[in-house]
């Protein structure tokens, strides 16, 4: 009996011992699933991470291992190489000269290491400077239409709605042509001079009512100017600034143009047979008579394929005697002549559209003070409407025809009264 308590007593023992463990597992084995599923799920993500590590790190692979796109080919470039960041920068690149390789403006579009030859065509046209060449020549062509109408009223109202006294309406239309030829010599890409030879031909139509002394009855006179040279002007560019990631190109210019033209002064108006209205020019004249200098700024930042472009300019006019200033028949008046001093300012843009080919948008605008005669003897006299304000507004277009050669249309639009209606240019630049 007391083994048999003593066994009975070793169970209850045992179990009650045991009890509380086993249920303490059995309370425990839902977390721990919960936990291993947690730690799957992590391990999947890791893997998941891991192989999408392996396939950007296998992207940056081949983005380092592929040749770089080449920066716009740089034409006003400095004297040596540049180091940006560390790192040379490549031949070519903004900001920087370019090697042997690439001292020719016209470089093969084959060889892949150079930019768009359009990029530097139109880079070109932009700044005024060449690449690695030292000389170029340049031929140009200009169509320029101009069309103007005049409504003249000479009286008064009569009744607040009767005019009473003469209407006429005059109208001008003049075509010019220009024939252009400059050439251009480059210093180590700082330095550039040229000059500019202008053959002119003119042709103007003038129109007035009033003919045999009825309003309604117009007549017609033109005047035709043979092809005679313009004023000849010469330049001097030097590039101070080179661009930077922050800083665009800039260069200063210098501009003297001399009087090798026809003046305008002392040419007498010739009364139009059977119109009292109408007075036309014995001729035209090619140039305007005096000296001038046009000092100037321009800069041009790249931000490839594109070109930003800004210049200003002003034109100081020097004064100067002449024998005759009067536009009277039989009439000579001796005098001095003050042409108005006049700002010109413009900025555009331009992009490369394949290799060959290129666009550019600008607008340009001139303004000019009035000018000023003294006959001798006399006072200072201001011209009536000779101040004026012309803008206009360009589209221009470069085309590689070989590695040297250049073509450049471009087409102005006049945005204002004095402005002419549109010009018309073709240039074709040609670099040795």
């Amino acid at each position: 009996m007391h083994r048999l308590l003593t066994f009975r007593a070793i169970v209850c023992i045992t179990t009650t011992t045991l009890a509380p463990a086993t249920l303490l597992q059995a309370a425990t084995d839902p977390q721990v699933e919960a936990l291993k599923q947690e730690l799957l799920a992590l391990k999947q993500r890791y893997e998941a991470q891991q192989n999408a590590l392996m396939v950007l790190e296998q992207r940056l692979r081949q983005v380092e291992e592929a040749p770089a796109q080449p920066a716009p080919k740089r034409l006003t470039k400095s004297p040596a190489e540049g180091v940006r960041g560390g790192q040379t920068v490549a031949s070519g690149a903004p900001g920087t000269t370019g090697g042997a390789s690439g001292s020719s403006y016209g470089q093969s579009l084959q060889d892949n290491s150079e930019p768009a030859q359009s990029v530097s065509n139109l880079y070109d046209e932009a700044s005024g400077f060449f690449g690695g060449g030292k000389f170029s020549v340049e031929t140009g062509v200009t169509y320029t239409h101009y069309d103007t109408r005049a409504l003249t009223l000479n009286g008064f109202l009569a009744l607040d709605s009767i005019f009473l006294g003469n209407i006429n309406i005059d109208r001008i239309k003049a075509d010019n042509w220009t024939l252009d030829l400059t050439a251009r010599y480059n210093v180590d890409q700082r330095w550039q001079f040229d000059i500019n030879v202008p053959i002119v031909y003119r042709q103007s139509t003038y129109s007035s009512g009033g003919a045999g002394g009825a309003a309604g009855i117009t007549n017609d006179e033109s005047v035709t100017r043979d092809p005679a040279i313009g004023d000849v002007n010469v330049g001097v560019a030097y590039k101070f600034l080179d661009e930077d990631d922050t800083w665009p190109d800039a260069v200063a210019t210098l501009r003297v143009k001399a009087p090798t033209g026809k003046d305008p002064y002392g040419i007498k108006l010739i009364q139009s047979p059977g119109n009292d209205n109408l007075a036309v020019p014995e001729d035209l004249p090619t140039g305007n008579g005096v000296w001038s200098i046009s000092p100037g700024l321009s800069l041009v930042k790249t931000f490839d394929p594109a070109v930003l472009f800004a210049s200003v300019q002003y034109t100081y006019n020097m004064q100067d005697s002449f024998s005759d200033i009067s536009p009277q028949v039989n009439t000579k008046v001796p005098g001095d002549v003050k042409l108005g001093d006049s700002w010109q300012v413009g900025g555009g843009i331009a992009f490369a559209l394949n290799e060959k080919m290129s666009m550019s948008f600008s607008v340009t605008d001139q303004f000019s003070r009035k000018s000023k005669i003294k006959p001798d003897g006399g006072d200072w006299q201001s011209v009536t409407n000779s101040d004026y304000n012309a803008a206009n507004f360009n589209i221009g277009m470069t085309f590689a025809a070989s590695n040297n050669l250049t073509i450049v249309p471009n087409l102005s639009i006049g945005l204002t009264d004095d402005a002419p209606d549109f010009s018309f240019s073709l240039k074709f630049p040609y670099y040795f």
